[in-house]
């Protein structure tokens, strides 16, 4: 039986997975199109082990799933509104960033 995650899970998996840069440039390119490990490796400029680590997180996370093509697998978002979901987050970051309020942010560090 398929159990849905409360909506505090599903934002803590989401912020889990954006922790990390790595994962956070995996998620951004399986935004543009599915990939193989071997791809994703030689895109990111990391190893296979290393990448293999950030893909079990991201699945764990329900974020990414593996898709058997043959011998190979190929990685893809679990689910499209994902790709959304992350042009949204990184839009409003920047928004956010940009309409600092605090006068104080660059000697505080903060905002």
């Amino acid at each position: 039986m398929l159990n849905l995650a409360s909506e505090v899970e599903v934002l803590t998996r989401f912020g889990r997975a954006l922790a990390d840069p790595i994962r956070c440039r995996l998620l951004l390119a399986l935004r543009e199109t599915p990939a193989h490990p071997s791809d994703l490796a030689e895109q990111l400029g990391i190893s296979r082990t290393r990448l293999s680590n950030h893909l079990a997180c991201l699945r764990d996370c329900g974020l990414v799933v593996a898709v058997p093509v043959g011998r190979r697998t190929r990685y893809e978002l679990a689910d499209k509104r994902l790709g959304h979901a992350l042009d949204d987050l990184r839009d409003a970051v920047v928004a956010v960033e940009a309409d600092r309020t605090c006068a104080d942010a660059d000697e505080k560090d903060c905002c």
